[in-house]
C-alpha cells in the first residue's frame, strides 16, 4: 500500500506543473468575443453557458472513449479542449455585460478555478459581497497560484484516469463531470460580471525585486 500511495504522490508532483503550465497558456490571452452587450446579460449568459455544456459534455465523452492506456494519454488533451471552450465561454459572457476590458489574466483563473481550488484564487480576487477585488499579481506570484491549482487537478485525474480502463461508463462519466464543470464556471462568471469590479495594481517592487522574480520563475519550471 506505501509503494502505491507513492507512486499516486509521484505522479501528481510530475502532472502538477504540467498541468500549471497548460492553464499558463490559457489565461495568458483573452480570446476575442463576437457577443455584443446584451439588454439582458443573464439571460444571454445562461444560454451561452447551456450550449457552451453541451459541447464540453460531448468533447469530452469522446476523447474519454479509447480505453486503457490509450484513454490516459486523452487526459490532458481533453483538459485542454475543456480550457478552451472554457475560456471562449467567459471572454462571451464578459461581452454579453459590456465588461470585455476588464476580463484579464486573473479574472480568467478566478472564473476558470474558482470551484476547483477557492483557496488558491483568492490570492487574485476577493470577494466582498457583490464586489470584487482584483489583485494584478506578478508573474511569479500567478505561477504559484495556478501551481496549487494544477496539484490540485492532478490529484483529481487520478482517480479520474482509473476510469479510462472502463469503456462507455467512463466516457458517460467524464460527460458528465465536463458538463457540470462548465456550469460551474459559467455560473462564476455570470456573478463576477454581474458585480462591482474593483482592480488594484501590483503592489511597488523595491530595486533587486526582478532579479528574485526571474530565481523564482527558474525554480518553479525545474
Amino acid at each position: 500500500m506505501q509503494d502505491k500511495r507513492f507512486s499516486k504522490r509521484n505522479a501528481q508532483l510530475k502532472a502538477g506543473p504540467r498541468i500549471a503550465e497548460a492553464i499558463l497558456d490559457f489565461v495568458g490571452q483573452t480570446p476575442l468575443s463576437t457577443e455584443l452587450e446584451a439588454r439582458k446579460p443573464e439571460l444571454r449568459a445562461r444560454a451561452i453557458a447551456a450550449s457552451a455544456a453541451r459541447r464540453a459534455a460531448v468533447t469530452s465523452s469522446g476523447l474519454s472513449l479509447p480505453p486503457g492506456p490509450l484513454g490516459w494519454l486523452t487526459l490532458l488533451p481533453e483538459l485542454r479542449s475543456l480550457w478552451q471552450l472554457q475560456t471562449q465561454l467567459v471572454a462571451d459572457i464578459a461581452a454579453c455585460y459590456g465588461k470585455t476590458a476588464e476580463l484579464g489574466r486573473e479574472e480568467m483563473i478566478y472564473c476558470l478555478f474558482r470551484h476547483t481550488d477557492a483557496q488558491a484564487v483568492r490570492d487574485l480576487v476577493a470577494q466582498i459581497g457583490q464586489r470584487f477585488v482584483v489583485q494584478r499579481a506578478s508573474r511569479p506570484q500567478v505561477q504559484a497560484v495556478v501551481l496549487k491549482i494544477g496539484m490540485h487537478i492532478a490529484q483529481r485525474l487520478i482517480g479520474k484516469g482509473i476510469s479510462r480502463w472502463i469503456p462507455v461508463f467512463g466516457a458517460l462519466g467524464a460527460g458528465a463531470y465536463a458538463y457540470y464543470d462548465t456550469t460551474q464556471v459559467a455560473d462564476t462568471a455570470i456573478e463576477f460580471f454581474a458585480g462591482v469590479i474593483d482592480v488594484e495594481a501590483e503592489d511597488a517592487r523595491v530595486v533587486g525585486d526582478d532579479e528574485r522574480d526571474v530565481d523564482d520563475e527558474r525554480r518553479w519550471q525545474r
